[in-house]
C-alpha cells in the first residue's frame, strides 16, 4: 500500500493541508503529517495549531511513494527555503510522485521540475512556472507523476485526485459517497 508524507512548515493552509489527510486516510491510504521544523507542532497561516506525525528527522523518505505541498503563506515561503525539502521534492518528482496545492506549485516550477509539463497554481505565482506550462484557472492537473491544484477551493478534487492516483476509481468513489459529494 501506498504512503502519503505531507509536509508541514508554520504558515501552511489548514484546509488544503488536512483535506489531504482527511480524504486519504478516509479511502485507506497511510498519511502522515510530517513537519519540516524541529518539533511536531506548526501553526497554519489561519492560527490554527496541529501536532504533525513526526518530524522531518524522523522519517526515511524511502518509506513513502508521495509527497504533498500544501500552499499558504508563509508556509510555502518557508518549504522553498529549506534544502532538505527541495532534495525530497526533486528526487520525488523524479522517481515517485509529486502533489502541491495553492503557491506550492512555485516551488516545483522553481526547482525545474514543471518543464514540459502542464500544471495550475495560485493566482500571481504563474511566473514562477516556465513558459507554456499554465493550465488554467480553478482547477486541478494531473500531468503523469505530479498533481497540481490552484487553490483552496480546489482541495476536496485535488485529494480525490491523489486518493485516485494512488487507490484507483473505486476508493474515490467509496469517498465521495461517505462524505455525500
Amino acid at each position: 500500500m501506498s504512503a502519503v508524507a505531507v509536509l508541514v512548515a508554520d504558515g501552511f493552509e489548514t484546509i488544503e493541508c488536512l483535506t489531504v489527510v482527511d480524504v486519504l486516510r478516509r479511502g485507506g491510504v497511510r498519511v502522515d503529517l510530517v513537519s519540516i521544523m524541529t518539533t511536531r507542532d506548526a501553526v497554519s497561516s489561519q492560527q490554527i495549531d496541529i501536532t504533525c506525525d513526526y518530524t522531518m528527522t524522523e522519517v526515511d523518505f524511502a518509506d513513502y511513494d508521495y509527497v504533498v505541498l500544501p500552499g499558504g503563506m508563509p508556509g510555502t515561503l518557508h518549504l522553498r527555503q529549506d534544502p532538505r525539502v527541495c532534495d525530497v521534492v526533486e528526487e520525488f518528482a523524479t522517481t515517485k510522485h509529486v502533489a502541491a496545492i495553492c503557491a506550492a506549485p512555485s516551488i516545483l516550477g522553481d526547482l525545474g521540475l514543471l518543464v514540459g509539463r502542464r500544471a495550475t497554481c495560485f493566482p500571481d505565482f504563474e511566473d514562477h512556472l516556465p513558459a507554456g506550462t499554465f493550465a488554467g484557472k480553478k482547477t486541478v492537473i494531473t500531468d503523469g507523476n505530479i498533481i497540481t491544484a490552484s487553490g483552496m477551493g480546489q482541495a476536496l478534487p485535488f485529494a480525490l485526485a491523489i486518493l485516485g492516483d494512488i487507490a484507483g476509481e473505486q476508493a474515490v468513489a467509496k469517498v465521495r459517497d461517505s462524505i455525500q459529494l
